[in-house]
């Protein structure tokens, strides 16, 4: 056990990016292993434009929950990788209109037959007596209720 281990829920923040990077490192792999290359970070971008072919980039930050700066630094890597294209909206020049391209729709396809391995191997690490998916869920509606900074001013408030 190392220090922040120990720290318990005062570094949870942490544990949770620590986390995520080493099922992103083993997503990576399990796709690697099925011979595509394909970065897992750029995952909710693909998906969603999967499901929904054609989005501004407001509604894609919208739909995947990140920031729109992060949203544009994502978009970037994959113009850059020819897998989404972009185009005005005509009836709104300063909208950018997102889409996959043909390399991305193949991409797609060569992607779904490993999503069902992924869904089995996360289940099966996730379904433990504290479901992770389930408390995550229940930790995002809380924080739909109340942010976590909002939570903090109170306890101040009530303490001093």
């Amino acid at each position: 056990m190392n220090v922040i281990d120990e720290s318990g829920i005062l570094a949870i923040s942490t544990r949770l990016q620590r986390l995520s990077e080493q099922i992103r490192k083993d997503g990576f792999l399990v796709y690697k292993e099925h011979g595509i290359n394909f970065e897992p970070k750029w995952f909710p971008v693909i998906y969603t434009l999967h499901l929904k072919p054609i989005l501004s980039v407001v509604e894609l930050a919208t739909e995947i929950g990140y920031s729109h700066p992060s949203t544009i630094t994502l978009l970037k890597e994959l113009e850059k990788e020819k897998l989404i294209r972009s185009r005005k909206d005509k009836h709104d020049e300063r909208k950018r209109l997102l889409q996959l391209s043909d390399k991305g729709k193949r991409l797609v396809e060569q992607m779904q037959p490993v999503w069902g391995v992924i869904i089995a191997a996360v289940t099966e690490l996730t379904d433990t007596q504290n479901n992770l998916l389930k408390a995550i869920v229940e930790v995002e509606q809380q924080l739909q209720q109340k942010s976590f900074f909002e939570r903090a001013k109170e306890i101040v408030l009530t303490k001093g």
